[in-house]
């Protein structure tokens, strides 16, 4: 009967949570299809966004999709990303929110409040995860790279389908610069670049990567994987590049990938 029992926890939904600079948003992960089960729920995130606002705000969220009909039993574990280095559940940069997360057990501070497991991923790897798992890099053996182009570079380091965590790609020095100050997609709105001008500098950032690591696949998500067109056919590299697919939900359900692997409720 145990055995029964433990099979049908196996890929059973999960809540995972999203903390951004401006919104806090969640939602329920069918495993299987690494899909949203109903709509996503966002708030506001809270200004400042300090650890008690934070912790108040993604309860509420949870609380919100736990009374849905397709919520996970009451208690079961709930994963969330952060936009900041988080390691062994302690916060160790935080650009985008309050300096008071800085060395906050952010693990322990959810758990407490949920009053259930929590364990928290970095943002730019929970959406590695995802779309390493069930968007363009599924079934990709070896090393991929999912660079994300927003305010920053995000990245995330996948090898044979596992999470390398903490990968700051987008702090590489290329030409004498910090990557991200020059080819992040805010750094081509803000030096008024035109396509062509900003595939120059995104040629010599995915080439010095491409020679570090020479993975099987490169994936970029951000805002501007939907207008890929513009740019990725003009750099020529021996790795394929693709844009991400799975979009706005990456984060939401890396999250509840990763506590699911941490809890073993998944392959």
């Amino acid at each position: 009967m145990a055995k029964k029992d433990e099979k049908s926890h196996k890929n059973a939904p999960l809540i995972g949570i999203d903390i951004g600079g401006t919104g806090i948003k969640g939602g329920i992960v069918d495993l299987k299809k690494g899909k949203l089960l109903g709509d996503r729920f966002r708030v506001p995130t809270p200004q400042p966004a300090t650890p008690e606002a934070v912790a108040e705000a993604v309860a509420l969220v949870v609380a919100e999709l736990s009374a849905r009909p397709e919520a996970p039993e009451a208690g079961s574990p709930v994963g969330v990303t952060f936009p900041g280095i988080i390691q062994h559940g302690v916060v160790h940069s935080a650009a985008n929110v309050d300096k008071s997360w800085l060395d906050t057990d952010i693990d322990a501070l959810l758990t407490a409040r949920l009053g259930r497991p929590v364990e928290v991923i970095n943002d730019a790897d929970a959406a590695g995860l995802a779309e390493a798992r069930y968007g363009a890099g599924e079934g990709v053996k070896g090393t991929v790279l999912v660079i994300t182009l927003g305010t920053g570079i995000g990245s995330a380091f996948i090898f044979d389908g596992k999470l390398v965590p903490n990968a700051e790609l987008g702090h590489l020095e290329v030409d004498g610069f910090d990557a991200e100050t020059k080819a992040s997609a805010v750094a081509r709105e803000r030096d008024g670049l035109s396509w062509d001008e900003y595939s120059v500098l995104l040629q010599r950032y995915f080439s010095h990567v491409e020679f570090l690591f020479s993975p099987e696949l490169f994936i970029v998500g951000g805002g501007i994987s939907k207008r890929a067109d513009e740019y990725l056919p003009n750099l020529k590299l021996r790795t394929p590049i693709v844009p991400a697919v799975l979009r706005n939900e990456a984060g939401i359900v890396g999250a509840a990938v990763e506590i699911a692997l941490q809890h073993k409720l998944t392959k």
